[in-house]
């Protein structure tokens, strides 16, 4: 069986850390952001870590 590409727009949105976590950057970011709190703001602007039923399908995408 043929080797996976890489599906480029999941390589785009998320990363994987050393330890094999999945990392993927808070939504919601690019505009309407002056009504929100500055602790929202600012919680949006840190990385978070994917669901565990998603890491692996995102893998397989990302690492092929």
């Amino acid at each position: 069986m043929p080797k996976l590409k890489t599906h480029k727009s999941i390589a785009k949105r998320f990363r994987i850390t050393r330890k094999g976590k999945v990392m993927k950057k808070k939504a919601g970011q690019d505009h309407f952001n002056a009504r929100e709190s500055g602790n929202v703001t600012r919680a949006k602007r840190r990385t978070t870590k994917m669901a565990r039923t998603n890491t692996r399908t995102i893998k397989t995408y990302i690492n092929s």
